[in-house]
């Protein structure tokens, strides 16, 4: 699993005769930032990577929000209408409207070129919905009974006795949808059409069409010497890849206890 990381790391700090040359290296030879320097070369990157930041946190915060409140309440044995609704969750799962019926329903409600478009429509993931659920069925009724005999209603239920218990379930999946979040750019790339509002996924996209050749800097500026496009390929990753990736030591220990919890036990 590193041998790829290290190689990246370091290819992305090779020069391009180094690249074509050797077919594998750990350390290069001669170390250069000039694929950096091309992705650095403005400020629209740290623009981004901001706006990145907010739909990664804001979207979990609304990814989260909805799949507990609607994880609960179908977890409770005596809602009406829980297994219709049960049953619309796993349609959901085997069977979407595809990408234009989506689009022209994001567009309907207005949320063009809004962040809302990307948090929105994948506010809740059927199969987190369905093994969060699974893990509340499991939290005895003796605790939620005795909060109701001192007048706690659901939503005190939810607050102050459910969600103490499931810390490391919140950990683990709010991990999963910042994952998803930070990674998607197709989301963005349909809905988002203003330059400014890109978040970095589709910033680093378009800085590797640009060094594949849809334009020639050279022709702007005579002293310019383009890096090789495989090294850009690689920073591009390291610099996608870096941020998401220092948040897994703090939740990593949650894993294993968060996923299994809501499984399905023989």
């Amino acid at each position: 699993m590193l041998l790829p990381i290290m190689y990246i790391i370091s290819g992305s700090f090779a020069t391009e005769v180094e690249l074509s040359s050797r077919s594998f290296f750990l350390i290069p030879k001669t170390v250069t930032l000039n694929a950096y320097e091309y992705v650095f070369k403005d400020n629209a990157l740290p623009h981004s990577l901001m706006v990145s930041v907010f739909i990664t946190v804001a979207g979990t915060i609304v990814n989260l929000f909805f799949t507990f409140t609607m994880a609960y309440a179908l977890s409770r044995r005596h809602m009406i209408g829980r297994n219709m609704f049960m049953n619309m969750v796993v349609f959901s799962m085997l069977f979407s409207g595809g990408i234009i019926p989506t689009f022209l329903v994001v567009k309907s409600l207005g949320l063009i070129d809004s962040y809302l478009s990307v948090m929105l429509p994948t506010a809740i993931s059927a199969f987190n919905l369905i093994v969060i659920k699974s893990f509340f069925q499991e939290i005895p009724g003796e605790l939620m009974e005795s909060a109701r005999i001192d007048g706690c209603t659901d939503l005190g239920v939810l607050w102050r006795i459910v969600l103490p218990l499931s810390k490391p379930v919140i950990a683990t999946f709010a991990l999963f949808y910042a994952v998803g979040h930070w990674n998607d750019f197709f989301n963005a790339l349909i809905y988002i059409n203003d330059a400014k509002k890109w978040p970095m996924q589709v910033l680093l996209r378009q800085i590797i069409l640009l060094a594949s050749g849809s334009l020639d800097m050279s022709t702007m500026d005579p002293t310019y010497v383009k890096p090789p496009d495989q090294s850009i390929k690689m920073a591009v990753i390291v610099v996608g890849t870096l941020p998401i990736l220092l948040v897994y030591p703090f939740l990593q220990k949650h894993f294993a206890k968060g996923v299994l919890m809501g499984a399905v036990k023989g």
